[in-house]
């Protein structure tokens, strides 16, 4: 291998890592101008919704609102241009402003520059955080977190976020904490100091919330209400009286953030950036796949956590917070009808010439009417129907949703983010290590296997479906339900797994494979496949397996059973000790049960080596010969009469068992069936009564006809 070849893979992988970061250049260069109108109206749109939530949302997490703001620029900016979805809007949102307070709560005050500069570097961990998992092609792994996990947090950042906000809402003063049950207490406590005016601007701005959702829930909601809000201030002059307002907005483009590069608080900060980074994927991915979903776009999982990392790594350097994709924002792009991510940058422009045109008047926005909002907001993040559905669903789903909620309300946000996850990938590996391992009947039209536990089984074969993978966390759980099925039902030797269900086989699942064909050949039978995938088979065959199974017992699945019952099955057991009729080829088996007093075992295990075998050809030759053997053919009336060998006599092994019949000691004796098995045990059975020159026709009446000896019939 010269060094150009050993250098391919290695600038294949930048080629790709420069792909996700150079997608503007990708993006400006398809872009069609006809797309410019529908993305600016929809941009706009976004924007109106935007700027009150990006106020209101820095609130949360008690930073100022310019924060809020720039992170609404910045990140709608710069999510639209390096995301992967046309629809996704990237900015401050709700939950992840306050997992953001939560995390920065035990660390400094806020409000005090400490604050401030480490909401910067936190967003720029988490940015850091997800831009790591797209370039390393890890954006599969947010597909194995329930959205359990998301409703169960969802819900409880509703409620934590409600209460948080009653506290402005009533204007209080006392300190901010994470915990639920000392805001509670603090509410209390501080009750009698209950600002009446400021609690009656917050509850007209909900009231006018619910009248305009009612009216048309397309209307910009928090910006009139807020607007309004602003206006009665203004007239009544109520801010001499009171009342609390945000006070005015500075008139410049987001500056750069001192990063702070302190060891010890990147790492307390740590914990928190995992969880926000994780939550913050998860509600991103779900929202971008919910909206593709409605328009049919084909998402890069990877490049969209790579326009997520990068818009957080901005947000932090240029004096924002950490971001995430917003549900209601990229539903409310999508209605206004924009066609390509362009439009979520139009709402971050648009939210910066606002900023600049309508600094003066938030001098006169009341806190209230902010606390008022997100009150509202928070109401409708508990989604009542949605929790109903997953409580009446899967136990599973509903136990992570409970778990979720719990941490969420009683534990630190971080550490309650991190257990729902970490539920999920729990409910992930006991579903995936207990596959439903079950025998399987044709249905009454012989068409398709089925799961039929009320139906008899075939006495000798067993079909077995394995729907899961044998990695190593399942192998231990499918090999012991294979080997109790074995156990509890001695006569089944044979066994026929159906693996089309079989996506991975690791090295665990060889070995198990290999026990379970062990303990078939142990017992006198065998293991036999159909429908193995590629993949796996290709591992069997690197692994030796496929070689020590046989490459004629992996069969075609439309001939397996034919096959197993012509050359494998005992028709002595279908047709002298069982009733069954499982498979279409032995429903015109006859049914001759063996009385009670011909106790002779028709279930025994040759020896081997101990019954002498002749070749089709050689009794061919020997029945032309000056001595012909005698040929006794233990096959029922029906088969003898379909073709048997000439100058054969019928004896059907019932007849030979019951009768007793004596056979003469001085001619050699040829027994012969269909496949070898019936006449083999005959031949074991008279053997034990002292006859010699007994011998079996190898393979049968099948051996016999595809030596082309089949003509000779008589």
């Amino acid at each position: 291998m010269n060094a150009a070849t050993a250098a391919a893979p290695v600038l294949d992988n930048v080629r790709a890592t420069l792909s996700y970061f150079l997608r503007p250049v990708k993006f400006f260069r398809s872009y069609q101008p006809q797309n410019l109108r529908p993305d600016a109206l929809a941009g706009l749109t976004v924007a109106i919704v935007l700027l009150p939530q990006a106020i209101a949302y820095a609130l949360i997490a008690e930073l100022p609102p310019t924060v809020g703001l720039y992170s609404a620029i910045v990140a709608a900016i710069v999510g639209g241009l390096w995301g992967s979805s046309n629809h996704l809007h990237t900015g401050p949102t709700n939950a992840t402003s306050l997992l953001v307070l939560a995390t920065l709560l035990p660390l400094a005050q806020p409000g005090s520059v400490d604050f401030l500069v480490a909401a910067g570097l936190l967003a720029v961990l988490v940015g850091i955080f997800r831009l790591v998992m797209g370039l390393a092609h890890l954006g599969i792994l947010v597909n194995f977190v329930s959205d359990s996990v998301v409703i169960g947090f969802t819900t409880g950042a509703g409620v934590l976020i409600g209460i948080n906000q009653v506290r402005s809402l009533l204007r209080l003063e006392f300190p901010s904490s994470p915990g639920l049950i000392d805001t509670l207490q603090n509410l209390y406590q501080n009750l009698p100091e209950t600002h009446w005016l400021t609690l009656g601007i917050g509850l007209v701005v909900v009231i006018l919330l619910v009248i305009l959702q009612r009216l048309n829930p397309d209307l910009p909601g928090p910006l009139i209400s807020m607007a309004l809000a602003t206006l009665a201030v203004f007239i009544f002059n109520l801010d001499a009286i009171g009342v609390k307002t945000i006070g005015q907005l500075p008139r410049e483009l987001p500056p750069l953030t001192k990063i702070s590069l302190d060891l010890d608080l990147i790492a307390q900060l740590a914990p928190g950036a995992l969880a926000v980074g994780a939550i913050g994927l998860v509600e991103a991915m779900s929202t971008a796949r919910s909206v593709a979903s409605l328009s049919g776009q084909r998402l890069d999982s990877n490049q969209e956590f790579v326009g997520q990392g990068l818009a957080n790594i901005a947000c932090g350097l240029l004096s924002g917070y950490t971001v995430s994709g917003s549900p209601s924002r990229s539903m409310v792009n999508y209605r206004s009808g924009a066609i390509t991510s362009m439009a979520s940058v139009f709402s971050g422009i648009f939210v910066l010439m606002a900023m600049f045109l309508l600094a003066p008047a938030a001098a006169y926005l009341p806190q209230a009417a902010l606390s008022g909002v997100l009150i509202y907001t928070a109401i409708r993040m508990v989604n009542r129907q949605e929790i109903a559905r997953i409580w009446r669903g899967a136990r599973g789903d509903a136990l992570i949703l409970a778990i979720t909620l719990f941490g969420t309300l009683f534990l630190p946000l971080q550490f309650a983010v991190l257990s729902g996850i970490l539920s999920s990938f729990a409910l992930y590996i006991i579903r995936t290590s207990v596959p439903r391992v079950v025998p399987v009947l044709p249905d009454d039209n012989f068409r398709h296997f089925l799961h039929q536990p009320e139906k008899p089984q075939c006495p000798q074969l067993v079909i077995i479906d394995i729907l899961g993978d044998l990695y190593f966390g399942a192998v231990n759980h499918v090999e012991k339900t294979l080997l109790d099925h074995l156990e509890r039902n001695p006569g089944q030797r044979y066994m026929l797994l159906r693996m089309q269900n079989v996506l991975q086989c690791d090295i665990s699942g060889i070995h198990s494979l290999e026990s379970i064909l062990r303990a078939c050949r142990d017992r006198g039978g065998d293991l036999f496949m159909v429908r193995v995938r590629g993949a796996v088979l290709e591992r069997m065959k690197k692994t030796g397996f496929y070689q020590q199974l046989g490459e004629d017992h992996f069969l075609e699945e439309d001939k397996a059973i034919a096959h197993l019952f012509y050359h494998v099955l005992d028709p002595a057991i279908c047709i002298y000790e069982s009733e069954v009729r499982a498979f279409r080829e032995c429903q015109n088996l006859p049914k001759r049960l063996l009385p009670d007093e011909a106790n002779i075992p028709l279930y025994i295990d040759i020896p081997r080596g101990q019954i002498d075998h002749i070749e089709p050809q050689h009794l061919w030759e020997e029945m032309h010969g000056p001595n012909p053997p005698l040929v006794i053919d233990v096959r029922e009336p029906r088969e003898f009469a379909q073709g048997h060998v000439p100058q054969a006599e019928l004896v059907p092994l019932l007849d030979l068992l019951t009768d007793q019949r004596k056979l003469p000691q001085n001619r050699p004796i040829v027994f012969v069936c269909g496949g070898g098995r019936r006449s083999t045990r005959a031949t074991y059975l008279y053997q034990n009564k002292g006859h010699e020159n007994l011998r079996v026709l190898r393979g049968g009446m099948s051996a016999w006809e595809a030596a082309g000896l089949f003509e000779a019939i008589e």
